[in-house]
Parts: structure tokens; C-alpha cells; sequence
């Protein structure tokens, strides 16, 4: 191994299965000594990597429920990341200094399969950006909803990583309203003035209920939802489709997020009448079913974000020490946008 490299890194691994709700106290960062790339093998430094609420899911989840395996106590956590490769083995095809995306985040320095890294060239104006969910909101938008000019849009768990681009990306693509749902007044706030949403509603389990809010702010309908959330805010969107609406469903946090639940599920009460009468299709995303969105959203995003016709809110935790404490404050909905630790080279 090269001189320059140092002899141990850190990483963030599962030390208890919680009861509930993950806390910063089920984690551990632990150091351990750093091995040299073997042949098609990568050492990547890591500089970002992504906190997301489907580790929730996958904590403790028994085998099968989710299509990424399971994380158990003493795992390390594991997640899309962004890093410089430092150290290349025999027939690699990268070479030191190149930049990569890769899935063995939550961890300083990453051994990796070439072939399990994507180099990121710099059609993206700053690496981070290739953390964004944003691909997820605009595949459900064009592959699933079919978005139409002049539809009302609504976005639940539109502060998240999904909501915060999807809204945005709706009235690029010709959407005339688009509508959102947080746990947050402050976020509503931000999501009008700094995204443009035209209405924000904030559920509260009280009077006035979420459909006397939604059909509020939407007394025509809803054309088309991006659902992150499930549960009972798509119960409540489904009392005001209107006929022909398209839902594409792309998370659950309403499971993830809950302390009641184990993460792998967020049951909703469906009417299958009115799904029936108002011709509502229901659809969920996932990005291997569609190959070449990612390809087309990477250049679509980059054309937004240099024009400046669209941001990427996002939240910069810095240094692994403070990763833990990060994905509690994402369960526990303080952070708004995309949330990604930052580490500084070592």
C-alpha cells in the first residue's frame, strides 16, 4: 500500500437492533486497519455519502423483505456514495484521482469491485449532486404518471430528498399546480418560497382533516401524485383523484418513519370503488425497471441546475463521527432536502 494512504479508517456500523425508531446510541464508529486493493479491485476515499430513510428498513429486516440485504448487528451500514479512488489493483479500470459513485458508503475509505464503481465525469456541476434522489421523482413523473401540461401535481413528504426536487421538476416539465404535504410549518414555508409550491398542507390527525385540506387547496382534483409517504396521506389523496388521475408511488415513509411500525411496510386503506369509477391507476417506481432514466435525469438535472432554473436543497453533515446523529435527525424530520455527510480527507 502506498505510503500516503493511511493504516486504518473508520466506518459506521450497527452495534444493537433498535426497539423502534434507530438512535444515534444503536450505532458505533469504529476504526479498523486498511487492506490494499486486490485485482479489479478499488481503495475509494470517500468525500460524501448519502443518509436516507430506507435504512430503516433494512435494519434488523428479515431476509427477502426488502431487495437489498439486511443489516445486522456489528454490519456496517451501506449507501449510495461519492469518492476519489486513491489506490487501483491489477486490471482495474480506474486509476487513482478518478472520481466514482459507488454503494459502500457510511465508511471512510471503501474497498470496492471496478466494476461496482461508476465514474462521474463532470456532467453534474458539483459531485454531490449525484446523491440526489431527483432520479426517483423524475422517473415516476415521465415513466409512470405520464405528467401532463396543466396537471395539479401533489407531492407528499415534499421536504424529503424526493419531494424537494419533485414539485420543481413538475412545473419544468408543464405542471400548473403543484401541491405538497410536510410534518412542518417552517418547511411549508420554505417549500412556497424557496421551491415554488403553491400550497403546502400540513397534517396534524385533527380537525380540519387532510381531505377537507387537500380538497382545499385543490377543489378541481388532483391529476397526479408522487407518493413518498403512503399510509393514510394516500388514503386521503385518493378522495380527491380525479378521474383518470395517475399515483406513482416511490417510498413509504409513513412506515419508515414510524415508531409503531417495522419499516417494511406502510399500509393504507384503499377504495377500490372509487380507484374503479374514477379510473385512478396506481404504480410503484423503482429505477431498475427503467434503465435509461438515470442517463436522461443526469443531463436533464445538470441543464436545470446550471441554468438555475432548479436547486438541490440538501444538508452537509460534516465528518463520519456525526453520521449516527444525522440519521436520527432524518427520522426524526429536522433536516429538509437531501441530507449527506461530508468527509473531510484523511
Amino acid at each position: 500500500m502506498a505510503a500516503s494512504l493511511p493504516a486504518t479508517t473508520r466506518e459506521v456500523r450497527l452495534v444493537t437492533l433498535p426497539e423502534g425508531l434507530p438512535g444515534s446510541e444503536h450505532f458505533a464508529v469504529v476504526e479498523r486497519p486498511l487492506s490494499a486493493p486486490g485485482p479489479g479491485q478499488v481503495l475509494v476515499r470517500g468525500q460524501y455519502f448519502l443518509v436516507f430513510p430506507g435504512l430503516r428498513t433494512l435494519i434488523g429486516a428479515q431476509p427477502g423483505a426488502a431487495p437489498l440485504p439486511p443489516i445486522r448487528p456489528d454490519d456496517v451500514l451501506f449507501g449510495p456514495a461519492v469518492g476519489e479512488v486513491v489506490a487501483a489493483g491489477a486490471g482495474s479500470p480506474l486509476q487513482p484521482g478518478d472520481t466514482v459513485t459507488h454503494l459502500l458508503g457510511w465508511r471512510e475509505h471503501a474497498l470496492v469491485a471496478a466494476a461496482d464503481c461508476t465514474p462521474v465525469g463532470d456532467v453534474l456541476p458539483d459531485p454531490v449532486a449525484h446523491l440526489s434522489s431527483g432520479v426517483a421523482a423524475y422517473g415516476a413523473l415521465t415513466r409512470l404518471a405520464d405528467l401532463r401540461p396543466g396537471d395539479t401535481v401533489l407531492v407528499t413528504g415534499a421536504a424529503g430528498a424526493v419531494g424537494t426536487l419533485a414539485g420543481p421538476v413538475a412545473k419544468l416539465l408543464g405542471a400548473k399546480r403543484i401541491i405538497g404535504t410536510t410534518r412542518s410549518p417552517a418547511k411549508a414555508d420554505r417549500l412556497r418560497t424557496e421551491l415554488g409550491y403553491d400550497a403546502v398542507v400540513v397534517p396534524d390527525g385533527h380537525f380540519p382533516t387532510l381531505v377537507e385540506q387537500l380538497s382545499a387547496v385543490a377543489p378541481d382534483g388532483i391529476d397526479l401524485m408522487v407518493d413518498t409517504v403512503g399510509g393514510e396521506q394516500l388514503t386521503a389523496a385518493l378522495r380527491v383523484a380525479r378521474r383518470g388521475a395517475r399515483v406513482a408511488l416511490v417510498g413509504s415513509l409513513a412506515g419508515q418513519l414510524s415508531p409503531h411500525l417495522d419499516g417494511d411496510r406502510a399500509p393504507a386503506e384503499i377504495d377500490t370503488f372509487r380507484v374503479i369509477t374514477q379510473g385512478i391507476t396506481l404504480r410503484g417506481y423503482s429505477g431498475t425497471d427503467h434503465p435509461g432514466v438515470a442517463k436522461e435525469w443526469a443531463a436533464r438535472f445538470s441543464d436545470w441546475l446550471r441554468s438555475g432554473v432548479l436547486s438541490f436543497p440538501r444538508v452537509r453533515i460534516p465528518g463520519i463521527e456525526r453520521a449516527p446523529q444525522a440519521l436520527q435527525e432524518l427520522f426524526e424530520g429536522r433536516h429538509f432536502g437531501t441530507v449527506v455527510v461530508e468527509l473531510p480527507p484523511r
